[in-house]
């Protein structure tokens, strides 16, 4: 058997990697590097690796199986982070640092971490006889389009029982999340000197009011849609960033307006998204200006699992903790679409993605590792 890394070499060369992923192309990074080392590692280790190359050129998921047959359970991440600000970090969020009872680096928690766990988890299985595979799966680009886990529902692969995605929940068993709709709102006006209005017309005005009528449609919803399982049970509107004119001395020609959704079970995005234009175009038409409403990416379905199966009780009885809802979004919709019983259970926790000096507690290591060998005892032995 050849040498596979530890832990911490594992871990320290994933954070090492930058693999961001976003809706604005010039930020965006291949992900394809990542894939590589993981399938290196996973190879040695007597893994059967597929590299999926998506249409985007150096994105790629990873199907790493151990073993033959039906049936199995999947462990799944994402190789992809967000962006991050390094001047806001106490350390480079590319290298590993470990430090009050902590390890620090971008994706730590989301979701890097998560592979060094499952391989080492997975160490102790190489040499036995699989009655159903062990599949490591790796994705692309879950932070912006998930266009990764979109490819494996439309291939139809990998074909296993069960999923435990390792997205941060604080090693709870998550059921139940909100789906997410990202949106982009462009109003073009006409540029002109700033000495005179009457010469242009200013997106970036328009854009003041669009926002006023977005607020108030966010409250609406809050008013129409309610789910008590969630511990916020309403949909949600976030304004994520704004973009328009080039000099303060020139009027305005044009803005962008980004914003998500998040979606509860019931709700349908195309409608969301006919009725905020609707409610938008007679601002359009007052101020003279071009108006459209588009998706930065194709929407995510809310998930919604079968509280009373076989994984989700398993999980809740092996980690103590009742299975809850989350309000973030991850694949599982794509995973339960290729019919696999599916729980998002991960060691980090959520309030340290998506921040400066993210981190990965080193006391949830041992834990996880020790309830994912259980999983794979239960389900693949």
């Amino acid at each position: 058997m050849k040498l596979s890394p530890t832990l911490i070499e594992s871990l320290s060369r994933l954070v090492e990697l930058p693999s961001i992923s976003s809706t604005i192309p010039r930020i965006g990074m291949a992900n394809l590097p990542v894939i590589n080392e993981l399938a290196y590692w996973l190879d040695n280790m007597g893994f059967d690796c597929e590299v999926m190359p998506l249409l985007e050129k150096g994105k790629a998921n990873l199907i790493a199986t151990l073993g033959k047959g039906a049936g199995g359970l999947v462990l799944a991440g994402h190789t992809d982070t967000v962006p991050c600000n390094e001047t806001l970090w106490q350390h480079s969020p590319f290298k590993l640092i470990e430090q009050n009872n902590r390890f620090y680096g971008l994706g730590t928690c989301d979701m890097k971490g998560f592979f060094s766990l499952a391989i080492e988890a997975s160490k102790d299985f190489l040499t036995d006889e699989l009655k159903a595979p062990l599949i490591i799966l790796a994705t692309a680009d879950e932070e912006s389009s998930m266009n990764g886990a979109r490819a494996l529902a439309n291939a139809g692969k990998p074909s296993a029982r069960y999923a435990i995605i390792g997205e941060p929940t604080g090693m709870a068993p998550v059921y139940l999340h909100k789906g997410i709709m990202m949106e982009r709102i462009r109003i073009v006006g006409e540029s002109g000197h700033s000495s005179n209005p009457s010469l242009g017309r200013n997106a970036m005005e328009t854009a003041h009011k669009v926002i006023e009528e977005i607020l108030k449609y966010r409250n609406e919803l809050t008013q129409r849609y309610n789910m008590p399982s969630f511990s916020i049970p309403t949909p949600t509107i976030n304004l994520g960033c704004i973009h328009g004119g080039d000099n303060p001395n020139r009027i305005c020609g044009n803005c962008d307006i980004d914003f998500d959704v998040r979606l509860i079970p019931g709700m349908d995005s195309q409608l969301i998204r006919s009725e905020i234009t609707q409610r938008l175009q007679p601002i359009a038409e007052q101020d003279a200006v071009d108006l459209s409403v588009t998706e930065l990416t194709k929407a995510i379905p809310p998930f919604n699992a079968n509280t009373e199966s076989d994984l989700v009780e398993t999980c809740s009885k092996l980690t103590g903790y009742t299975a809850q809802s989350a309000a973030f979004t991850t694949e599982a919709p794509f995973f339960q679409q290729l019919g696999m019983d599916t729980v998002v259970l991960g060691p980090g926790d959520i309030d340290q993605a998506h921040q400066p000096n993210e981190y990965l507690s080193l006391d949830r290591i041992n834990p996880t590792i020790s309830l994912l060998k259980k999983l794979i005892k239960r389900y693949c032995l």
